[in-house]
């Protein structure tokens, strides 16, 4: 025992001699690096500072027409989390944040970790003796003091003093005061407290400014985790090589480019609440996309892209019962066709439009509606075998369909068909398609269409569209607004995936707007199209489905406050998994070809 007291006695004496040394050298050094600055004049930074405009007060610095308040974080919450920064990295003001980060040989700091263990525990037993309640004040720091000694000797973590310091700047020493009041607010939501280095601007500005010096010498110890986890660089950015401008960054302010072809597919999905600013920020897209040399066809059900449409000089049609302008469900493209595959695909998706059409169709229905289909075609000449075609060849009509169902004696599905071959919806597909995607821009208007034949139209169109896609495959966009009208039967939604999921095949993105993202995700093929879709632009939200949105795109509770908070025009853009905070802007010239905004279109 006596030997053992000797020898932890020569041991404390060793280092207490090398820890002499190390601070002898460390002085040497630092005479050292005055003599070099000395001998060379060189100057302090704040030597540049010129003092005529420097004015420096008890509680900030005004340094020309600029007034400058320097902050630090005096009191930590007791639990670190994810994150748990994040408010201030992200803070929405001119602010400089200064990170001072110095390892504790464990050496030094056991031994004073021992001292503070015993202290609370005196303290706690004081405080049983005379009867009292013991607190948080007390528990919470003894048991961690006592959890981090034991991780220390086992290796398992180590030691760190961090300072973090705030530089605000601002044109007015009221705006200064506002924004301070700001920050300690913010900062105060996650149980950080901040105060002002008052008497101590100068130094405040010295240790903010980047030249490694902690004047303020306001530390605080934390383990690795939680030191880990004030790590800053929380932000990201978003902008590729090549693509378009969505918006400006929130969080930094940076540009947001992204190019939805290079991602892992082309197809996005826009969800909002109503005048969120969704329909602008697809507008702007299309906009950009046209510039960049992209086709975009667009089907619109509520009138919202003429003015768009107009100033591009892009084709508008307005399909109705009683336009002239026809899409017939039955024609597809026979430039690239390739027999059996080819047709039968197309039938398929016809399958669904006559489905909508009946009201729904059970197995045995569906099986006679392929085999109508397929003799439909064949009494024109198409078949899964012929391969050449006239230029002229024309497509059979929906008369011809309910004709071919009458000769198989299919009395209920004709009587289901009748009012769209002589009742009173005849004329909406009673002739051949005379519409064409020529033109750079197209867009549908079926807000003529009455609401039951709005989805049957949808779905008709975005069929034609992507049959002329696969005939002639280059960059295009398929716009279609209100997407949520197309889930609410199985057969619409069924089509709308399938069409997600084969668009990039034909050098084709998708693009669905809708306001209700509940009606996306609550049901299997909404989630699908969401899951498919590399690019999600997510607007406000209400509180009502942000728990499922959180959940489907894996956002944060910062992200969740945000979509919850934001103004018009912002949101939140993922590009594969890159998240950034959007807003939407405009130039003075596009935002007159965007708006919707009665106050500005009929002033």
């Amino acid at each position: 025992m006596f030997n053992l007291k000797n020898r932890i006695k020569a041991v404390k004496k060793e280092h207490a001699k090398r820890m002499r040394r190390i601070k002898k050298k460390k002085a040497q050094k630092l005479l050292e690096k005055k003599a070099v600055q000395f001998n060379f004049g060189q100057q302090d930074q704040v030597d540049l500072i010129s003092y005529s405009g420097l004015a420096e007060e008890s509680a900030y610095l005004q340094i020309g027409d600029r007034y400058v308040r320097t902050l630090f974080i005096s009191s930590y919450p007791y639990v670190a989390s994810v994150g748990w920064l994040n408010m201030l990295i992200n803070f929405n003001h001119n602010i400089d944040i200064s990170h001072h980060i110095e390892q504790i040989n464990p050496l030094l700091a056991l031994p004073k970790l021992n001292r503070k263990i015993t202290e609370l525990e005196s303290t706690k037993r004081t405080m049983q003796k005379q009867g009292k309640v013991i607190g948080s004040e007390i528990t919470d720091p003894l048991e961690s003091a006592i959890e981090l000694k034991d991780k220390i000797q086992r290796g398992q973590e180590k030691l760190f003093q961090v300072s973090i310091y705030m530089t605000i700047t601002a044109d007015t020493l009221a705006d200064l005061n506002k924004i301070t009041t700001i920050l300690e607010t913010v900062m105060s939501t996650r149980l950080f407290y901040i105060k002002t280095a008052t008497f101590r601007q100068l130094e405040g500005l010295q240790t903010t400014l980047p030249r490694g010096e902690n004047k303020l010498g306001q530390n605080r110890n934390l383990d690795s985790s939680s030191a880990a986890l004030t790590f800053p660089f929380v932000s990201s950015e978003l902008v590729q090589e090549s693509g378009i401008l969505y918006g400006i960054n929130k969080s930094n302010n940076s540009l947001v480019i992204v190019d939805r072809f290079s991602l892992n597919n082309a197809n996005a999905i826009i969800f909002a609440q109503s005048g969120s600013g969704k329909s602008y920020t697809a507008k702007v897209e299309i906009l950009r996309q046209l510039m960049q040399g992209t086709r975009v066809i667009v089907i619109d059900p509520e009138r919202e892209y003429k003015q768009l449409t107009k100033s591009v000089k892009g084709t508008y049609i307005r399909l109705s019962a009683t336009s002239k302008e026809k899409i017939n469900p039955f024609d597809f493209s026979l430039k690239s066709y390739n027999g059996k595959n080819n047709l039968a695909e197309h039938i398929q998706d016809l399958t669904e439009i006559i489905s909508l059409l009946v009201g729904s169709l059970n197995s045995e229905e569906r099986a006679v509606v392929d085999k109508a289909l397929i003799e439909t075609y064949k009494k024109i000449g198409i078949t899964m075998r012929r391969k050449r075609f006239a230029k002229d060849q024309k497509f059979p009509l929906l008369k011809d369909f309910y004709k071919t169902l009458k000769k198989m004696k299919q009395k209920d599905l004709c009587d289901r068909l009748e009012r769209f071959v002589t009742g009173s919806l005849s004329t909406v597909f009673d002739g051949q398609t005379n519409v064409n995607l020529d033109n750079r821009l197209v867009v549908f208007d079926i807000k003529d269409l009455d609401d039951s034949l709005r989805q049957i139209m949808i779905l008709a169109t975005a069929n034609f569209v992507h049959s002329q896609v696969k005939a002639d495959p280059q960059k295009r966009i398929l716009v279609i607004d209100e997407a949520w009208i197309l889930l609410q039967h199985e057969e619409s939604a069924r089509f709308l995936a399938g069409l997600v999921r084969r668009a990039r095949k034909h050098y084709l993105g998708v693009t669905l707007i809708s306001q209700q993202a509940n009606d996306f995700l609550n049901q299997e093929y909404g989630r699908a199209i969401a899951s498919q879709s590399s690019l999600r632009i997510l607007m406000r939200q209400d509180t009502t489905t942000i728990k499922k949105v959180a959940g489907e795109f894996n956002l944060s509770e910062y992200e969740q406050r945000y979509l919850l908070t934001c103004d018009k025009g912002e949101g939140l853009i993922i590009a594969d998994q890159n998240h950034v905070a959007l807003k939407v802007v405009a130039s003075e010239k596009e935002h007159p070809l965007l708006t919707t905004d009665p106050r500005e279109i009929y002033q």
